[in-house]
């Protein structure tokens, strides 16, 4: 017999070996199983899974007031493990297929102006190896367009510069290959070579790390929650409150949209598995062209 808490011990297993699932998607899949595992018997069998209890345990957590986001993982990730539970031999059904995704409302992403992305950049930054590392940071950010997981992780061997090439691992360790140009790759050399030899060297108890680009001021890897404290501090002193890295990856593609790029280079450039998540911006482009139509055209303000 296969208890619920072996059958989800299988279950990530098969995730992170076979799918490539990336680590904070594991995270939150773990941490929401782990918590409905518990409410349907850690120990119960996998085949005493039952629909209805599945929609009960949903309904509690509307009552607890869940987003309509973290449903929607929630129901996902159910329907993940039910269905592996299936297709591996442990139940005979899968009993969480007929489960409908909630709909989850469609928001427009966060993004800056040009002239706010210039306040940003081209303040003064500090002539000292963090001073310089932040530059790099907040440059490779909205240069490339890369999440925080993809910089913090991102190996000095994946650094072309001469090519200007940058070789990306994103969600499920996809690799992707983005251009860096202009003043992101003038900030990335300048950090390299002038810089991160100097944090390198830090005389710490662990060995400084020898791969990783973005160092701490210990001489080890960069966290993603240093990179979030990097963007909220400088973006505080432009007067940019609330500033998170992803607003940087969303202007960039919005800014290469209204510059007329391509929605398929975009995707590509973004890592996006599927069109439909690229084609959100559309919409931030549209609201740009509406604006630029009410200020410009002489008889859009008339009444």
């Amino acid at each position: 017999m296969t208890t619920l808490a072996k059958a989800l011990k299988e279950y990530l297993l098969y995730l992170r070996v076979e799918k490539g699932a990336a680590p904070a998607t594991l995270d939150a899949y773990r941490l929401d199983l782990q918590r409905f595992i518990k409410a349907m018997g850690e120990e119960a069998p996998a085949d005493s899974l039952e629909y209805q209890g599945i929609v009960t345990y949903l309904g509690q957590l509307v009552e607890l007031g869940y987003a309509p986001s973290s449903l929607k993982r929630v129901v996902a990730a159910i329907k993940g493990l039910s269905g592996f539970m299936e297709r591996d031999g442990i139940t005979a059904h899968n009993v969480a297929g007929i489960l409908k995704m909630p709909k989850v409302p469609a928001h427009l992403p966060a993004t800056l102006s040009i002239e706010q992305i210039s306040e940003l950049l081209d303040q003064p930054f500090e002539l000292t190896p963090l001073g310089m590392r932040n530059k790099a940071i907040l440059e490779l950010l909205y240069g490339c367009g890369m999440r925080v997981s993809e910089l913090t992780s991102l190996g000095r061997a994946e650094c072309n510069l001469n090519e200007g090439l940058i070789r990306v691992f994103g969600k499920g360790s996809k690799e992707r290959m983005v251009p860096i140009g202009g003043t992101a790759l003038a900030a990335l050399v300048a950090y390299l070579n002038e810089a991160r030899g100097l944090l390198h060297t830090k005389k710490v108890t662990a060995p400084p790390e020898d791969s990783a680009v973005f160092l701490n001021a210990r001489g080890q890897r960069l966290s993603r929650q240093g990179v979030f404290l990097v963007v909220v501090e400088y973006g505080e002193r432009v007067g940019l409150t609330n500033l998170h890295p992803h607003s940087l990856r969303h202007s960039y593609a919005t800014h290469l949209l209204e510059g007329g790029g391509d929605l398929r280079s975009i995707q590509q450039l973004l890592g996006h598995a599927t069109i439909s998540t690229t084609q959100i911006y559309t919409h931030v482009g549209r609201s740009h062209l509406r604006e630029e139509y009410l200020s410009c055209h002489p008889r859009a303000k008339m009444r």
